[in-house]
């Protein structure tokens, strides 16, 4: 419980947490959360986000560090990459695309569509893919990217998590819904037009800002390593050993290289082989020439006898 982070006042000042919606767009729902008004605009009231903020990082960190899965929801522009950098970063779950309806309560539809990516991408990736043709090939490569857009981080997940975080309770109306249908608790960050019916470990506070939206997501994920590293502790695993050993592995010392063979290009080859050819050519004749000088026919050998018998007498 120590490694757990705990938010102070003045950092949520300095994200702009406080700042709400224009009075014409908020929800009276929020109307407890609320602090004042300013230039038209709802102030939110931050000592009551800083406890509310640290039980729902107590809750994450609880839920990773029994072994659970946590399941982090944002798929507003400003949200999309921080999700996903976040979530990845602890080793978590994320959605930061479009809700695809169902995605809980209708987990077996949204297996076979990562079954069928994962298919996709067997294809695309082994060299039997020389058997499609270019545009089937085109095909594939279409249906992957539009599946990896829902699907990419949800691939593991192997089920339903084991609580949602939420970044705008409006937008993602529909996994709030999905989760209080099959009973997953839902930490979301309330906005002054927010609807907070559903939330069980509500945040109030601004979720327009990058700032804002960084802040969060920063503090949910040491949460969730924080669990992490306690939960590994408590089951007699030292994770600073752990880290150490994945890191020597990765080393190369004491491997030797093996020198590489020279490369012989084919233009060497083959201005070698005519070479070899020629010379072959040249030789041939020579050895007939010292053949045929060696060689003495009978009928020359009994005239030259007879001739020398002649120039004897």
């Amino acid at each position: 419980m120590s490694n757990l982070p705990k938010v102070s006042v003045e950092q949520l000042l300095d994200a702009g947490i406080h700042f709400g919606h224009t009075i014409s767009r908020w929800n009276p729902k929020m109307a407890p959360y609320i602090y004042g008004v300013r230039d038209n605009i709802h102030i939110i009231d931050l000592q009551q986000t800083v406890p509310l903020m640290n039980m729902a990082l107590k809750k994450i960190y609880e839920t990773v560090k029994n072994n659970g899965k946590v399941l982090f929801v944002g798929s507003k522009v400003q949200a999309t990459e921080l999700i996903a950098e976040y979530a990845e970063k602890c080793g978590q779950f994320y959605v930061n695309n479009r809700w695809l309806g169902g995605m809980l309560t209708n987990w077996g539809t949204i297996s076979k569509s990562i079954k069928k990516l994962d298919h996709l991408e067997r294809i695309l990736n082994d060299d039997a893919s020389d058997k499609y043709t270019k545009k089937e090939l085109l095909d594939f490569t279409r249906k992957r990217e539009k599946l990896l857009k829902s699907l990419a981080g949800i691939r593991k997940i192997g089920g339903k998590p084991d609580l949602i975080v939420i970044i705008d309770t409006n937008r993602e109306h529909l996994a709030i819904n999905e989760a209080v249908k099959l009973g997953v608790p839902v930490v979301a960050v309330v906005d002054s037009n927010s609807n907070p019916d559903g939330v069980n470990f509500p945040i109030p506070g601004n979720d327009d800002a990058i700032r804002s939206i960084k802040l969060y997501c920063n503090a949910f994920a040491e949460a969730a390593l924080a669990g992490i590293q306690d939960g590994l502790t408590e089951s007699g695993v030292d994770a600073g050993v752990a880290k150490e050993v994945v890191k020597e592995d990765k080393t190369m010392d004491g491997v030797k290289k093996l020198a590489k063979p020279g490369k012989v290009s084919k233009a060497t080859t083959e201005s070698k082989a005519p070479a070899k050819k020629a010379a072959t050519k040249e030789k041939a004749p020579a050895k007939k020439a010292s053949e045929t000088k060696t060689k003495v026919t009978p009928k020359k050998a009994a005239t030259k006898k007879t001739e020398e018998k002649k120039e004897a007498k």
